[in-house]
């Protein structure tokens, strides 16, 4: 790992083994990208990359100087107006109503580690040595700003994070227009674009298409990262898979609007951008305040998808998730939810509880209902006491019996919104967001709280650390169940609107900030509608995230193979519910549940005292399988084997580091008439360890014939024998 800056060429080169990323100062004092991809040899000078030409239409930087035009230069951080008119990384609005800014080199510093951003979630160091940073100090000489561009480069892996920093030096006041985290431009435009997109429980669907000339790509300005697209987005080459192929993952750390795009110019060249959308943002800097962009995180492969994939996953599962929950496997959960909905008493938790617990699970999660006048969503939202008509005992009671009967107990909050039939919203009906003078739009009958506010997240951490501190708790189910609509805050002034959807991804950042210092030892798992803001910002704080209210099997390959091209294993939530599925209707295997759910944070979804005897007892052996293998579901590295969009098959695997022992799925949807021959080819294995599969000494074989020939799909070895929705588990152990 090295950070090296050659004063005669004014270039910097930032590298590792992996990557290689070469920044030069332009002849007029800005930014210049050279490179970016698989690690060059360092050299004194990469400035022959630099291209410059006459062109015609091309407006320059210099007279009579036709080698500058940034409409034709790859930058580092961008403006739009001085001959670039490329979409911009920011824009400033100053008093005489200019837009045009000229950031030229100031200084520079490297130094090792990496620095905490202030308000924001990150990735971090835990050692200097894990990492170095660059940061370039640029000024503005007119309008008196700096703007201040931060690099860091790991040590281990092909990965380098961006943000910027902007200070208003002067006296007069300036405005934040579009102030994204990243720019990167790529010499040629030879990509496919790969997104996550859908809709409530179909999030995260793998979408691929190839860049064409123009503007593409995702965003959101619904007030939460969204279910309809993800705030990730990967270029690849056309030839590019799973595990071969050049590709670049752009992941933002961040819970809000966002925007991400590839626009690509005439001349094939690809600028990436991300960062908060601009659209409804515009941030005042007074004289001497600043602002500071959220996280983006850039990975680099030569090993195709999954060489990128898992290089997210080890860096946000240890060094972006937080806590002692960072490192713990994870405890095998119920939740009441579709069990109950809102309608249960203390002694129906009870007769679950001790049903589950008889089985093996380890906590019991009470979700939706128990407090204020909540019995259906129209009510109690915003007054988090408990229903002591439903309760009698309170939480408190109720947490120590379940705790009696040897689990752990976990509650259900969305502390981000209210019902008008509440006490707080009688008492604080300002405390939405709304306009004025206009309709304030219903969502599930419930409104959003307006967390850029200091005082409404004050009361809101008053009454959960309340909650918190009086009963045994050991996991908080927070939920947020609606967009934002009619954005716009009571208190502020007509000039700090633009600040609101910002502030208030801020507040919710504040809350989670409180909560999980008082309370470090509980377990805080996001959830938004299911995945609606399964973001890596969230994921600083909450280490797993419910990822679909859809808990059907078949639908949750889709939603689980999609989330893993960013976020690990163990960040998903991932349930055993009951059938007909209460989402699509459709009955699938108890085997196939699990066996979908067993990859992700694995728990249960349902009444068990509504199964059979016969069901119950292969609850209990799944229970006891995601025991014995969660350590290496949660920790291993994950290969996706076979796509479920592209075939009526998927598989992936999980391999341990010492590549000892994998666990491997195979689904497969519909059955087939005569069909032919089926092998699994596998991924990640040595070569050169022999391999018992499931636990059956008469089954061995070396890792290059399973990678290579692959394990041939036996319809019996499927459950239930074949048929519609069946699948096989693979248990893989070194002889």
């Amino acid at each position: 790992m090295s950070i090296q800056y050659n004063e005669v060429s004014r270039e910097f080169h930032l590298y590792n083994d992996s990557i290689s990323y070469v920044i030069k100062i332009l002849r007029n004092g800005q930014l210049g990208n050279l490179y970016y991809g698989q690690k060059l040899r360092h050299r004194e000078s990469f400035g022959h990359l630099l291209q410059g030409e006459l062109r015609s239409l091309a407006a320059y930087v210099f007279e009579n100087d036709y080698e500058l035009s940034l409409q034709h230069t790859k930058q580092e951080y961008p403006s739009y107006g001085t001959t670039d008119f490329r979409y911009p990384a920011f824009e400033i609005k100053q008093e005489n109503g200019s837009r045009i800014t000229q950031f030229e080199y100031l200084s520079h510093t490297i130094f090792p580690g990496k620095k905490k951003l202030a308000g924001l979630p990150a990735t971090y160091v835990e050692e200097p040595e894990e990492a170095e940073t660059l940061e370039i100090r640029l000024y503005d000489a007119l309008i008196d700003a700096e703007l201040i561009l931060s690099y860091t480069i790991f040590r281990e892996g092909p990965i380098l994070t961006r943000q910027a920093r902007f200070i208003n030096c002067g006296a007069k006041n300036l405005v934040l227009t579009r102030a994204l985290s990243l720019c990167v431009d790529l010499p040629d435009d030879d990509f496919e674009m790969v997104n996550l997109a859908g809709a409530w429980s179909r999030e995260r669907h793998v979408v691929t298409g190839r860049l064409k000339q123009g503007v593409q790509g995702i965003y959101s300005l619904r007030g939460a990262s969204s279910a309809e697209h993800n705030p990730f987005l990967a270029l690849k080459r056309p030839t590019t898979g799973e595990n071969s192929g050049e590709a670049y993952g752009f992941s933002f750390v961040y819970s809000g609007n966002f925007l991400a795009q590839a626009e690509v110019d005439t001349h094939h060249s690809t600028r990436l951008l991300m960062g908060i959308h601009p659209d409804g943002f515009e941030w005042p800097l007074g004289p001497g305040s600043d602002f500071q962009t959220p996280e983006a995180v850039m990975v680099y492969s030569d090993s195709g998808l999954n060489g990128m994939s898992q290089t997210y996953h080890r860096l946000y599962r240890t060094r972006l998730a937080r806590g002692r929950w960072r490192d713990q496997v994870r405890p095998i959960l119920i939740n009441n939810w579709e069990a109950t909905s809102f309608h249960f008493d203390e002694a129906k938790i009870l007769g679950i509880a001790r049903t589950a617990k008889e089985l093996g699970i380890e906590l019991f999660v009470l979700d939706d209902g128990w407090f204020g006048a909540r019995n259906n969503d129209r009510a109690g939202l915003g007054d988090w006491s408990v229903n002591l008509e439903k309760l009698p005992n309170g939480i408190q009671g109720l947490a120590s019996k379940i705790e009696e009967i040897g689990m752990k107990f976990g509650l259900w909050f969305e502390p981000e919104m209210v019902n008008k039939d509440s006490d707080l919203y009688k008492a604080h009906p300002d405390w939405i967001i709304q306009t004025p003078g206009r309709a304030a739009s219903p969502s599930r009958n419930q409104y959003v709280l307006d967390f850029s506010r200091r005082e409404v997240v004050d009361e809101i951490y008053r009454q959960m650390s309340t909650v918190l501190r009086e009963a045994s708790i050991s996991y908080v189910k927070w939920d947020m169940n609606r967009y934002i609509t009619e954005c716009y805050s009571a208190t502020a002034p007509a000039s700090d609107q633009g600040m609101v959807f910002h502030k208030y991804i801020l507040g919710v950042y504040d809350l989670y900030d409180r909560l999980t210092a008082e309370f470090p030892d509980i377990l805080f798992e996001s959830c938004s509608s299911g995945g609606a803001r399964f973001d890596p910002g969230i994921l600083y704080y909450a280490p797993q995230t419910w990822t679909s209210d859809d808990t059907d099997a078949v639908e949750r390959l889709k939603i689980q193979y999609g989330t893993s091209f960013v976020y690990p294993l163990s960040s998903m939530g991932a349930h055993v519910s009951e059938v007909p599925n209460q989402q699509l209707g459709r009955v699938t295997p108890l085997e196939t549940r699990a066996n979908v759910a067993y990859f992700g944070a694995f728990g249960y979804e349902l009444d068990l005292n509504h199964l059979t005897d016969q069901e119950r007892e292969v609850v209990r052996r799944q229970i006891d399988f995601a025991k014995r293998h969660r350590e290496l579901i949660q920790k291993g590295t994950f290969y996706r084997l076979l796509s479920p969009f592209e075939g009526n098959a998927t598989g992936w695997i999980v391999v341990s580091e010492d590549k000892s022992e994998a666990l491997a799925g195979y689904y497969q949807v519909l059955n087939g008439v005569n069909e032919g021959w089926k092998r699994l080819k596998l991924a990640g294995l040595s070569e050169e360890i022999n391999y018992m599969m499931n636990d059956d000494p008469n089954r061995a074989h070396y890792g290059d014939e399973l990678m290579n020939a692959g394990i041939v799909i036996r319809k019996e070895e499927l459950c239930g024998g074949g048929g519609d929705f069946t699948s096989a588990l693979y248990y893989l152990k070194k002889v």
